[in-house]
């Protein structure tokens, strides 16, 4: 059965080298990597090469919930794209155009089958407008 793909974007008011490194850099990973600011991304770690893991703890500010999200870089091509793979088989794709003096960041992933497609969609989204915000405020 093949997997269905959802798609997120952002344009942000950035140059392209830049909104890479706050993409990438686990110093800024853990300022934005969250859909909700009762939510926190406490630490961060990223091998940026084929076989390289990417690894990020996100969990409610409250200690209510949390999870490690995980996965195995598989093309990575610095300062364009990457792409990677979940434990669970899923892929993930992320694209960087320079648009003028702005950064189109574009997130392309395969949906998992316990939370709506709407749902997914919009909790991806949510992160990348906060990486927006944070990457355009600083």
């Amino acid at each position: 059965m093949e997997k269905t793909k959802i798609l997120v974007q952002a344009t942000i008011s950035a140059e392209k080298n830049k909104v890479w490194d706050y993409y990438t850099n686990p110093e800024h990973i853990t300022k934005w990597n969250f859909a909700a600011d009762d939510w926190q991304c406490p630490h961060a770690s990223n091998e940026m090469h084929v076989g390289g893991k990417y690894s990020a703890r996100m969990e409610a500010k409250d200690g209510s919930f949390g999870f490690d999200f995980e996965a195995i870089y598989d093309e990575v091509v610095p300062g364009e794209k990457f792409s990677y793979t979940m434990p669970d088989g899923r892929q993930v794709k992320v694209n960087f155009n320079k648009v003028g003096a702005k950064t189109d960041v574009k997130v392309s992933f395969d949906a998992e089958s316990e939370n709506s497609i709407e749902m997914q969609k919009g909790g991806w989204q949510a992160i990348l407008d906060n990486f927006k915000k944070y990457t355009e405020s600083n």
